[in-house]
């Protein structure tokens, strides 16, 4: 049997329902583990974190639908007090404050790199690092809106403090993950019928 146009790596592993929920509580652990790699940016509530590059690593492994409830796990299990945000913070503080909006972005970022997975995107470099690095500016662009509202800071402000220090960290990721992904797929073999 071969690869599916529309298969993620997931598919050529997942039987069982238990297998699938292993896989998306899987993928929101890692997205806390990523999570603790975090650097301070001087100025800024934002630190740079692994997340992002969990998120599209993970979101096109399972795809959207696995992908979003995987991040969707991972912000609940956040928001209830376990220490799976950046350096261990947790709680609905975290999740609905001022640096809330990058978390919320993971979302939809998830769900859009893993449909554009689903239609292989993911499977050569040439384009697997475009589309995270689409994933990690989407998160960004979300998270840059929701800061400027939640801090009071006028557009250039929030651009300044919320994006513009994430982009050399967001491309480094999208190479990392551009490499990574095409990769696991020259490794997979066919799913037995």
């Amino acid at each position: 049997m071969s690869h599916s146009p529309h298969d993620v790596l997931a598919d050529r592993f997942v039987r069982t329902r238990a297998q699938e929920a292993l896989l998306i509580l899987g993928a929101a652990l890692f997205t806390a583990l990523l999570a603790q790699v975090a650097v301070s940016v001087p100025g800024s509530p934002v630190p740079i974190t692994g997340q992002t590059l969990a998120v599209v690593l993970t979101a096109a492994a399972l795809g959207p639908v696995r992908g979003t409830a995987a991040q969707a796990a991972y912000l609940l299990l956040g928001a209830v007090g376990l220490p799976f945000f950046a350096k261990g913070a947790s709680g609905w503080s975290t999740l609905t404050g001022a640096t809330g909006g990058f978390l919320v972005g993971f979302l939809p970022a998830a769900f859009l790199v893993g449909l554009a997975a689903r239609h292989g995107y993911d499977r050569r470099w040439w384009t697997a690092g475009p589309l995270f690095l689409a994933g990690q500016l989407l998160v960004l662009a979300i998270g840059v809106s929701w800061l400027r509202v939640k801090a009071g800071l006028d557009f250039a402000t929030a651009f300044q403090k919320g994006f513009l220090p994430f982009i050399p960290g967001g491309v480094i990721k999208a190479v990392i993950a551009g490499l990574i992904m095409p990769l696991a797929w020259t490794r997979i073999r066919p799913r037995a019928p």
